[in-house]
């Protein structure tokens, strides 16, 4: 089994598995245009804790978030006990009639060479420093560091449509290939972060029937402008890395 913290967290494709070619998921890869609403900016921090191989270990996260005037950025550090700083993120774009759209998506892993995804507008496709596969742009597509700020978007503009067993469909870019992702939304719950007690809705990416890709638990809390308040991933085996809201600052 692959170590879930450092393939989270040093940059490998857990929230964008590897794909054969972009003709693999031509049929799943459709523009959905639907009312959006996005988050006020501001800067988000993590507490961040892990399982590997029976090791506990713990860490923080940065979240800035800005949008205004059609154009937003999204920049995430993320440091780890006895590592450092391991892992530098910055998604970068506009705000069209489809929410967030990216132009840039940029990742630095410790150690590793800074990896590229370009949604070129004008050209309408999606292509990667890191890999051969250009995908077309329909509308819609998102990068693993926008796609949950994407549902946000989407649940604050009709939270009426987030109810349990609902489900929400992405095209998400990764480091050198994309896929289509599928949320499904299971209940409101409340979890225990850094501001107290705060009701959150839970949505759910499992991998496919047979996949042993790790799953994606995330939950957002409108109480607090429907930001991503806790984000997890877990796998088969029981390994998981988790981070936890503890501050926002609005700005």
């Amino acid at each position: 089994m692959r170590p879930l913290l450092l393939t989270h967290l040093l940059g490998a494709t857990v929230l964008c598995g590897a794909v054969s070619g972009a003709s693999a998921f031509a049929g799943e890869h459709e523009a959905q245009l639907r009312p959006v609403n996005m988050p006020p900016s501001a800067d988000l921090h993590y507490t961040l804790k892990a399982r590997q191989k029976g090791l506990s270990m713990s860490g923080e996260a940065l979240v800035s978030w800005r949008v205004g005037e059609g154009k937003y950025s999204l920049v995430a550090e993320t440091k780890a006990q006895l590592f450092g700083k391991i892992l530098d993120s910055r998604s970068e774009g506009k705000i069209d009639n489809y929410g967030i759209a990216p132009d840039l998506f940029v990742e630095k892993r410790m150690r590793k060479e800074a990896t590229t995804a370009t949604f070129d507008r004008a050209a309408k496709t999606l292509s990667f420093n890191a890999g051969k596969d250009t995908y077309p742009l329909l509308g819609g597509e998102q990068d693993r560091s926008s796609a949950q700020w994407q549902l946000a978007a989407l649940a604050r503009a009709q939270p009426g449509k987030f109810t349990p067993g609902s489900e929400w469909r992405l095209f998400v870019a990764g480091r050198s290939s994309a896929q289509p992702w599928s949320f499904k939304v299971v209940n409101r719950e409340k979890i225990t972060t850094g501001l107290g007690e705060v009701e959150a809705l839970h949505l759910v990416k499992a991998p496919p029937p047979g996949d042993k890709d790790q799953v994606i638990d995330l939950w957002l809390a409108p109480a607090h402008d429907w930001y991503p308040v806790q984000l997890r991933y877990s796998d088969e085996e029981g390994e998981f890395i988790e981070q936890t809201v503890d501050k926002i600052s609005k700005k």
